[in-house]
């Protein structure tokens, strides 16, 4: 919308994260856990500052005077009586609608039922978009109906939705490293679409990169690294994409690329990994330290990796079982 030079308006959930959004009926059928105050507060700015970065980054000498407003709808909602809320907003809602949607009919299905709470989330999000259009001028949503189909993977399932692999823009959530990383494995049915879907490519280089998939002699995941480059750089700038960059190169066999802690971090997040102190691990083998940290279940088979090649300390090969962990200056 920007790009169409449109003033761009977001509402910050401060008020509907205090209720609960139901839950997809392909979810677990459970209602969202309660947030406190401050958690409430902590992820309202979280998601503010997310948006800001993202969208700032984006903006262009071509955007200028056009900037993104962030609204929190806490601040019109935490005047409102229930009273005001039944006769403004619910009498307006008619129950066989709202119970006819898929979302909520398998939650009162279900044995676990659907709360009061849970059920006033499409009123509360429906009075954010009359108090947009109202106050600050946003039709887009009642106007137009603008929509997007749902943002699926080849083999049907949902983008980046799975409990333990949600695609976070938040580096706090998710390092810019891990993002680089779900992009660049992504299956080469997925690859040109998501690239039409989440990229700003021209379509004549995206159809090029197509082209050059069918080619023999194609260099696996050579289009999902272009991918994977321009979306890390758009959620995280230049920075992010180079932090993403040195941590994969990092972790090539034989690298030799030097890391900060913060980097480290990132990729912890990523791969399988523990934390030891200090000492415990200064003039430790190599061989016990891949007990200790539960690398190995035994010593018999770290040596043996270690004799087949395939034991390293940092990214270089170890081909000595007494070797030691020293302090390096």
């Amino acid at each position: 919308m920007q790009r169409a030079s449109t003033s761009a308006s977001s509402s910050s959930p401060g008020s509907a994260a205090a209720a609960t959004n139901p839950l997809p009926s392909s979810a677990a059928p459970l209602e969202r856990p309660e947030l406190d105050v401050a958690t409430l507060e902590r992820n309202t700015v979280g998601i503010s500052q997310t948006i800001k970065q993202i969208l700032g980054r984006s903006l262009n000498s071509n955007l200028e005077g056009f900037n993104v407003v962030i609204l929190n709808d806490y601040d019109w909602w935490k005047e409102f009586s229930l009273l005001e809320f039944l006769k403004n907003v619910g009498k307006y809602a008619r129950v066989g609608s709202v119970i006819a949607k898929e979302s909520v009919r398998k939650r009162l299905e279900s044995e676990q039922g659907m709360s009061y709470t849970e059920l006033t989330y499409q009123l509360l999000q429906g009075y954010d978009f009359l108090y947009l259009f109202q106050h600050e001028g946003v039709n887009v949503e009642g106007a137009y109906g603008l929509t997007f189909p749902l943002l699926l993977k080849s083999d049907g399932t949902k983008f980046g939705k799975s409990e333990d692999g949600a695609i976070w823009l938040s580096p706090a959530m998710l390092s810019p490293y891990k993002l680089y990383q779900y992009f660049f494995t992504v299956p080469d049915a997925d690859v040109i679409r998501f690239l039409k879907i989440l990229t700003f490519l021209d379509i004549e280089e995206i159809a090029a990169l197509e082209g050059e998939m069918k080619k023999p002699g194609y260099v696996p995941n050579t289009t999902q690294r272009r991918l994977a480059e321009e979306v890390t750089r758009f959620v995280h700038g230049e920075e992010g994409l180079t932090e993403a960059l040195k941590a994969t190169e990092a972790l090539r066999p034989g690298s030799e690329t030097k890391l900060d802690w913060k980097t480290i971090e990132g990729i912890a997040e990523g791969v399988p990994s523990c934390s030891l102190a200090y000492d415990s691990v200064l003039n430790l083998s190599l061989v016990d330290l891949s007990v200790s940290s539960s690398l190995f279940e035994s010593k018999s088979a770290a040596r043996r990796l270690l004799k087949q090649g395939g034991l390293y300390l940092n990214n270089n090969r170890v081909d000595s079982e007494n070797k030691r962990i020293r302090k390096q200056i």
